[in-house]
């Protein structure tokens, strides 16, 4: 008979047979799922495919219809987030919930105490927290305002507002999606530190190769099951393999999509001058911005969240208006805040904000694609839709575009890459002579990310000027000809994606060094 001292230890938290229906859906079927102490590890999956209902589960914001947790090997019943709060069990979720004008410390503490005193000592909660960024070397300083931070380092407040809670199972999902390429390394080295201290860290991404980089196991989870676990340690797996196994058949591996065109003897398309925007705050968020791009070329806009991007798409489609300068489309001026003059001169225009800026939820797939054209005569007569013609234009587009869905359909009802796709293909049926897209694969699973790149190198190859805007730096480099670098409101280097090393581009991201 085997021995206690020689039996493995009892994960740190564990998922057996976790089942869990809503209405027509079976979001997890029997799923298991287990990390142990001191390890980093993946959960991967398509959209759909059951993470985070399982990830709500575990952490006490949803219960199972069957199946159990158990944490230390000892079974736990999560009523409420308290409950998983009691148990060590916390989550971090991609858009951060800090109080700008406070301290790093006192965002810690707002709203949790270790003792039940009424009033706050700040020097003994400060002392704390110190003490609690110095075990896990998490670096940070705890006496700076959240709004003097980096989006990379506001990231490290919430993990170390977590692990001051008492988080001893720590799920992070999507952790890098605003971070720079230097912000992304100096977080897997405050995770892999954390982990070596005993904590245990559920690690949820679409970017396959930061899950190769920082995990020693990886879960797959595909249509709400459990595909397999992996031991990154003794398996010799690249991103292809899991990708595979994520949808159950083979993906085109990431990198370049094209040969980069060059724009010698290209005409200029896109043409913007001296463009200066403020934010619905009234602060200049674009200063004397210029930028051009060519028939055909896709430029890349990367930068860190915040520094202007969102007011530059909405200024040059005429949804911001300007403070100065100029924006024309193959040489026809654009004027500002107009959307109307913008799609009549040839804009196209994908939001970061998919669902409520580009799509209507509580419309069907067919009102949601006449949107641009419900005026033309092709679709309506007087204040009446041709309702044939809207459904046969509809039919059309799914088709062509590959959407899983059906013309009434609610857009609300659709997973995020079909409704992704169902905004592209209204802006690209358009036939613009300016595709702009901002962030177009944000949460999106390895399929659909793929997908939606694919339609816009297509759209680039028919001769469309595109503008890329992506937090995302894989995708800037995969896709574009050039990159601009904005930071704080301007391009303060344009770049060429091929040779470029990626630490520099960070860098420049970061406001640290200015290439001519």
């Amino acid at each position: 008979m085997e021995s206690r001292t020689n039996r493995q230890p009892a994960p740190a938290i564990e998922a057996r047979g976790i089942t869990r229906a809503f209405p027509g859906v079976l979001a997890n079927d029997r799923v298991t799922f287990e990390v142990r102490r001191g390890e980093v590890h993946g959960l991967l999956g398509e959209n759909g495919s059951g993470k985070t209902t399982l990830c709500r589960i575990l952490t006490g914001l949803s219960r199972p219809d069957g199946g159990e947790i158990r944490i230390d090997g000892r079974r736990v019943h999560f009523g409420s987030p308290r409950d998983g709060y009691a148990a060590g069990v916390f989550m971090v979720q991609q858009h951060f919930s800090l109080v700008d004008r406070l301290t790093v410390a006192e965002n810690v503490v707002i709203g949790w105490s270790r003792t039940r005193r009424v009033r706050l000592d700040h020097r003994r909660v400060r002392d704390e927290v110190l003490a609690t960024a110095n075990e896990y070397r998490i670096p940070v300083d705890v006496d700076a305002f959240v709004w003097q931070l980096s989006v990379g380092e506001r990231q490290r407040v919430e993990i170390l507002k977590a692990m001051y809670r008492g988080a001893r199972i720590l799920i992070l999902d999507e952790p890098t999606t605003v971070l720079t390429p230097n912000e992304c390394e100096d977080l897997f080295v405050t995770l892999r530190r954390m982990a070596e201290a005993g904590a245990s860290i559920v690690f949820i991404s679409h970017k396959l190769r930061e899950v190769l980089d920082v995990c020693d196991r990886v879960t797959v989870l595909r249509l709400g099951r459990t595909v397999d676990t992996v031991d990154l340690r003794r398996e010799r797996v690249d991103p292809g393999t899991l990708a595979h196994l994520m949808v159950g058949r083979d993906v085109p591996p990431g990198g370049r999509r094209r040969t980069p065109v060059h724009t010698e003897g290209r005409p200029v398309v896109l043409d913007v001058e001296d463009l200066t925007v403020r934010n619905d705050f009234g602060r200049r968020r674009v200063r004397a911005l210029a930028l051009t791009v060519h028939r055909g070329e896709i430029l890349g806009i990367a930068g860190v969240a915040g520094n202007g991007q969102r007011e530059l798409a909405e200024a040059v489609t005429g949804l911001r208006p300007r403070e100065s300068g100029s924006v024309r489309v193959n040489g026809r001026a654009v004027p500002g805040a107009d959307p109307r003059a913008a799609i009549q001169a040839g804009m196209a225009h994908v939001p970061e904000d998919r669902i409520g800026t580009g799509l209507i939820p509580s419309l069907r797939v067919s009102d949601n694609v006449i949107l641009k054209d419900f005026r033309d005569s092709r679709f309506s007569r007087g204040p009446f839709l041709l309702s044939a013609r809207v459904l046969a234009r509809t039919r059309e587009l799914l088709e062509r575009f590959a959407v899983r869905g059906r013309p009434d359909s609610l857009v609300r009802q659709l997973s995020g890459g079909n409704a992704q796709k169902v905004l592209l293909a209204r802006e690209m049926s358009s036939e613009p002579a300016v595709l702009l897209v901002a962030s177009p694969t944000r949460g999106l699973d390895v399929a659909a990310t793929d997908a939606v790149r694919a339609l816009i190198v297509e759209a680039a190859e028919r001769g469309v000027a595109v503008v890329l805007i992506s937090e995302d730096l894989d995708e800037v480099l995969d896709l574009s000809d050039r990159v601009a670098v904005m930071y704080d409101g301007r391009i303060t280097s344009v770049i060429d994606p091929v040779t470029t090393d990626r630490r520099r581009i960070g860098m420049l991201m970061a406001g640290m060094e200015t290439v001519a």
